[in-house]
């Protein structure tokens, strides 16, 4: 196994917004989220990239998705979490460009597949517990993840460990 450098994690939950699509049943919450810290914030922090919230969340209305579940939409990478239709039990998951939403491959070395960063995985077990907890999906809906920060200590470990 090969283990690459890895950037520093910070990352930052800075707002939720809940996003009702155009046909009436499917809704989203929306968790915007930043990395901060790193080369290039205009790659990683909202405040530094370019691309409004609200121009995100017209773009994501536009798009059509549709059930329920979640978005974390940093502005390099958004990913789309939604109960799934055939067993609601699951959290199916696509990952997209956060400007234009074309789709991203979440595809990796050794037939692996990415699940989350740490803020991903972090807002995914609260929003599970949530659904897991509602008697309906309003009852879902009406809750809100309260983590705001999400920092990896040390982002070299494995590969001291490793290499």
């Amino acid at each position: 196994m090969k283990v690459q450098p890895c950037n520093p994690y910070d990352a930052r939950i800075e707002s939720m917004a809940r996003i009702a699509m155009p046909d009436g049943k499917s809704v989203f919450k929306c968790y915007y989220v930043s990395i901060v810290g790193r080369e290039a914030p205009e790659r990683y922090e909202w405040p530094s990239c370019g691309l409004s919230k609200e121009a995100f969340r017209q773009r994501f209305t536009e798009a059509g998705f549709e059930g329920i579940g979640f978005v974390t939409a940093f502005p390099h990478i958004t990913k789309v979490f939604r109960y799934a239709p055939s067993s609601e039990i699951l959290q199916h998951v696509s990952a997209f460009q956060t400007r234009s939403l074309v789709p991203i491959d979440l595809m990796r070395e050794d037939g692996y597949m990415e699940f989350a960063c740490y803020a991903e995985a972090v807002i995914a077990a609260d929003e599970y517990h949530a659904w897991a907890r509602a008697d309906a999906v309003a009852d879902y809906l009406g809750h809100v993840c309260d983590a705001r920060q999400t920092t990896v200590k040390r982002h070299v470990k494995l590969a001291e460990y490793w290499n």
